[in-house]
């Protein structure tokens, strides 16, 4: 970070005059990301670069804190039924979005109407859930929520949701009910205006001053994102002081640099990310699970973890953070090729070469490492390996369709709310199939009955032994090889403080959680 004032002139970032005086000077903090933002429409986004922006962008009727509490932000307060099933909210009297109009009630149920019909990004969290008409407006500052049946996570999963200004929204509707519209202009109430989004090489927001919560103490004037997953670029930036602060995918010898020069911490934090082999069931040679079983005996744990990427162990698609609903008797997976043969034998592709592709991003360096170490393994054991690398905008493309999914996908997933609904429903369950998050293709009709279950249940103890349950039949059917859990590293400036893990997807980044501590 630096104020413009001092802040260098490169091809990525021009140089911005400053007023005279260092009163003017402005806090900008750069950060590198390593994919594109696909959009900042709040009915349509689903991964980690859409809900950083969305959540700078937007706000919700309630937000996460790093404990996964779920705390107020555009509600003051809520209220639960005793059976569950309605839950009202009371918004701030103060709440205004960016154009300084009052949010409503009926910017909420608009919000989520919209979000129905779109049936895109957040929908499904609440499919069987909440359908048209279960949001209602009680006056202008309550909304109440009509649930079809009890589900457990619906606090969790409210803060997944931005409110959008209705007047503003529907004035622009058009005959794509303002897709076209929210993919450009943002028409929210977050504490961040778009300033400037050129979707394959980086996004501008500035810092609204009359955000309705106001800002703390050394408060970050402009975020700019730059989109690179080139190490050296990386590099490049931080030397020339321009970048604040890393993605969170750089490479070992990239944080080492950039602490080599004095300028950065390196922090790291555990987190409930985990990262995946995902396994197409549906199509050779992963529809076979001996082979599949195959595929995690032949992964070097030790080797992508301690070498490759530093990471915690994963023994069940459950990350070991969901302390009270994890299944601690399930077996670390371990590195075994003479077991690996076993099971290729018993499979029905034994005794033939076996072709299988091997999918990952592309530009991600350790990505590249992982399914190179994975390519020298399996062709000992008589596999022939393509390897695939696709840009991540082509990786969410191919995995709508089964056929178009390669056999192994390296995939980082996390709770998009601090539940463990949020790591089974995604993933696992049929109504979650075509989406990157689940491109295993399991649609199996004994783990959506679990999840649903679960989903059901308001009784905690139950849920603990489902969830447990779960993961001893996901663990023995491997639908995907349980790499590690992410141990979230950034390089900062050392000026910059506030960098915290949250239990749901990007809300680490939200800005207003963050502050420029040097003068």
């Amino acid at each position: 970070m630096r104020t413009l004032c001092t802040l260098a002139s490169t091809a990525t970032i021009a140089l911005v005059a400053c007023f005279a005086g260092s009163a003017a000077a402005k806090t900008v903090v750069t950060m590198n990301t390593v994919q594109i933002f696909g959009t900042i429409d709040p009915a349509k986004i689903s991964d980690y670069t859409d809900y950083m922006s969305a959540v700078n962008l937007y706000d919700s009727l309630t937000t996460v804190d790093p404990t996964g509490k779920i705390i107020p932000e555009l509600a003051e307060s809520w209220t639960v039924s005793n059976d569950a099933k309605e839950v009202t909210y009371k918004i701030r009297a103060d709440a205004k979005f960016s154009d300084g109009t009052p949010v409503e009630a009926k910017d909420v149920v608009y919000s989520f109407e919209r979000l129905f019909r779109i049936n895109q990004g957040p929908a499904n969290l609440f499919a069987d859930i909440l359908t048209p008409g279960s949001v209602v407006a009680v006056d202008d500052k309550t909304v109440k929520f009509t649930l079809a049946k009890t589900f457990a996570p619906f606090l969790a999963t409210v803060p997944a949701v931005f409110i959008v200004n209705s007047d503003v929204v529907e004035a622009n509707k058009g005959s794509d009910d303002a897709q076209a519209y929210l993919g450009s202009t943002v028409a929210g109430a977050g504490a961040y205006k778009l300033v400037e989004w050129d979707r394959g090489a980086r996004m501008t927001i500035e810092r609204d001053p009359n955000y309705y919560k106001g800002f703390g103490k050394g408060p970050i004037d402009e975020v700019r994102w730059i989109i690179t997953n080139d190490e050296a670029t990386v590099r490049s930036l931080a030397a020339s002081g321009e970048l604040t602060m890393t993605s969170q995918y750089q490479s070992p010898e990239t944080y080492k640099a950039l602490a080599d020069m004095g300028r950065f911490n390196v922090v790291s934090e555990p987190t409930t990310t985990a990262f995946y082999l995902k396994l197409n069931t549906k199509v050779p040679p992963t529809d076979d699970v001996h082979i599949r079983r195959a595929l995690a005996l032949a992964t070097d744990y030790q080797t992508i973890r301690e070498v490759i990427l530093p990471g915690g162990e994963l023994t069940t698609p459950l990350p070991a953070g969901f302390a009270d609903f994890h299944a601690d008797d399930v077996p670390a997976p371990k590195y075994d090729l003479e077991a690996a043969k076993a099971e290729i034998a018993r499979s029905k592709y034994a005794g033939s070469e076996i072709p299988i592709t091997l999918g990952y991003v592309a530009g991600t360096k350790f990505e590249e490492e992982i399914s190179l170490l994975m390519q020298s393994n399996l062709e000992q054991l008589g596999f022939k390996v393509t390897q695939q690398a696709d840009p991540w905008n082509r990786v969410t493309e191919i995995t709508t369709k089964v056929e178009t999914t390669p056999a192994v996908n390296q995939i980082f997933f996390g709770p998009t709310y601090p539940s463990p609904d949020s790591m089974f429903f995604t993933q696992y369950h049929s109504k979650s199939a075509g989406t990157w998050a689940s491109a295993e293709w399991l649609q199996d009709p004994a783990i959506d009955a679990l999840i649903d279950e679960a989903r059901s249940t308001a009784d905690v103890a139950r849920q603990t032994v489902i969830y447990k349950d779960l993961q001893r039949k996901l663990a023995e059917i491997q639908p995907d090889v349980f790499l590690m859990t992410q141990t979230v590293q950034h390089a900062m400036d050392k000026c910059l403080t506030g960098f915290k893990a949250v239990p749901m997807q990007s809300f680490d980044y939200d800005f207003t959680r963050y502050s420029w501590t040097c003068n």
